[in-house]
């Protein structure tokens, strides 16, 4: 019985593994000519670092377009995703449609320059898929694509011309599986931008949906046009366009993300790199490893050829400094405690992340997911915090436990949500998507004071209702003299010295593995 048991187990797994999706990620099936919403959400740089709102820019725009719903990690990343005047139906081509007609003034033309001079690129989604444009050469994408290009200047001594892609074809993959699902699934989201200064017949009045431009049309798809490009050097009207062109493909929704998740090819020789910088810490780390070695080996070496026990008694090398190990810090050991409290509700926040990571929960098409999980693993591991916290400063033998619990609930986060602050008012001042909204600042500080705190609390209480930690060996009373060193072994040379290389070629990879991103 038993055994048939396991047997049906067994056999229901693949189909429970098949039905179980996270919320928000869930695949979403389309008929034919069923509305497929396209949103905007910003325009990003890796030159500035500075995000801005898709309508910061004067695109076309709905009379009243729509707030997408967003979770805490989308507010913080500065998504600003909204609703656009693009229609699109499944499984419906279009060519050339117009969008609208802008008339652009020099101060426009100018945020435009300004706006291609950083190399911004436009972010947009489509069932939950982000648009990106292919490489077909090296197979891969990049999201996004960019909002124009500059093209040098045509002889020596002559200005360099920008230009605006006013004219976007998209491209929709999708999939169909009739005995596994009704409708169609949208697994690929492609877009090849174009620059054109449209035509028309200037003897008709413009409108929208009737007019026929001359530069594209249903018979006529886009082209790029070196000699009729759309610029952006003086003011003139712009209309924007565009194009759906919808493709069958084998590719199943569960494996739709695979492309995004292949990178540039220029960017594989930061591996090299990054491995290069990692046998360097490693190559001194083992240096560092056997001069330790060495000198233990000779130290103990002595002791075994002791012969006297006065000799034996007569303690010498690392031996001098064993009963001192332990000994409470001079200064503060009410803050070494904290920053250990706190360091263990960081380590313990970053190993549950990693654990939701690999069972699947935190999957990119989850917009947020992870930021929204780190801050509210953070939050709830208060706990470890204020327990580490008062063991270790009741070791040191501490006695305001109160204050030591109120400083590991406020120490960390308070520093950190300081300097959050002052960038929050600098991307404001900047007119960033990135500025985060006094609501959310209330949020996080709600999630601190109401959940947080609390928890250090409790935490903290039973770290005090436990007993010290137990160590090997005993502390002396008198604490042993340390003779006057020389300037080079002072602790702040020392640290800045030991980490410079290490935090150098951190910083200088983790530069290129975020660029690569």
């Amino acid at each position: 019985m038993a055994r048939h048991m396991l047997f049906g187990v067994l056999a229901a797994l693949p189909a429970a593994q098949a039905a179980f999706y996270l919320p928000g990620v869930a695949p979403k099936s389309y008929t034919t000519r069923d509305k497929v919403p396209l949103f905007v959400n910003k325009v990003t740089s890796t030159k500035t670092q500075l995000p801005y709102s898709y309508y910061d820019l004067p695109f076309c725009r709905p009379k009243h377009a729509k707030q997408a719903s967003e979770n805490l990690g989308e507010v913080l990343e500065g998504d600003m995703i909204k609703s656009s005047l693009y229609e699109i139906e499944m499984k419906v081509p279009d060519g050339c449609k117009i969008l609208c007609k802008k008339n652009h003034n020099k101060a426009d033309m100018r945020l435009f320059r300004s706006i291609i001079d950083d190399e911004y690129r436009i972010d947009w989604i489509i069932d939950n898929l982000p648009g990106a444009m292919r490489n077909e050469e090296y197979d891969y994408v990049t999201r996004g694509f960019p909002v124009g290009f500059v093209a040098p200047p045509a002889f020596e001594g002559g200005r360099k011309m920008h230009f605006l892609y006013n004219h976007v074809r998209i491209v929709l993959k999708y999939h169909e599986d009739f005995a596994a699902f009704k409708g169609a699934r949208i697994v690929g989201f492609q877009i090849i931008p174009f620059s054109i200064n449209h035509m028309w017949d200037r003897m008709e009045d413009f409108d929208e949906y009737t007019t026929t431009l001359s530069t594209c049309n249903e018979m006529s798809p886009a082209v790029n046009d070196p000699g009729n490009f759309q610029s952006v050097e003086e003011s003139d009207e712009v209309i924007y366009t565009y194009d759906v062109k919808w493709v069958p493909s084998d590719i199943t929704w569960a494996h739709r993300w695979d492309v995004y998740l292949k990178g540039n090819p220029d960017d594989e020789i930061h591996y090299f790199s990054i491995v290069n910088s990692l046998m360097i810490v490693l190559f001194l780390t083992g240096v560092v490893a056997m001069i330790m070695l060495r000198t233990l080996r000779k130290d103990i070496t002595t002791y075994n050829e002791m012969q006297t026990l006065e000799e034996a008694q007569e303690e010498s090398g690392w031996k001098l400094v064993h009963g001192d190990v332990f000994r409470a810090p001079e200064t503060s050991p009410m803050l070494l405690s904290v920053l250990a409290g706190t360091g263990a509700q960081i380590f313990m926040m970053t190993g549950c992340s990693m654990v939701f990571a690999i069972l699947g929960f935190l999957s990119p098409a989850n917009r947020g997911g992870l930021l929204t999980a780190i801050l509210l693993l953070f939050v709830f591991m208060g706990s470890f915090a204020g327990y580490y916290a008062a063991r270790l400063y009741k070791l040191f033998g501490g006695k305001e436990w109160k204050r030591n619990t109120i400083l590991t609930a406020t120490l960390f986060p308070t520093v950190v949500f300081g300097i959050f602050l002052v960038l929050d008012c600098l991307l404001y001042y900047e007119g960033a998507s990135t500025a985060v909204p006094f609501s959310t600042l209330v949020a996080l500080i709600l999630l601190w004071f109401g959940i947080s705190l609390p928890l250090v609390l409790i935490g903290s209480y039973f770290g005090v209702k436990k007993d010290a930690f137990e160590v090997p060996v005993r502390t002396n009373q008198i604490a042993r003299h340390i003779p006057e060193q020389m300037w080079y072994t002072h602790p702040a040379f020392a640290v800045a010295l030991g980490g410079i290389l290490p935090f150098g070629a951190v910083c200088i990879e983790l530069f290129f593995i975020m660029s690569a991103l």
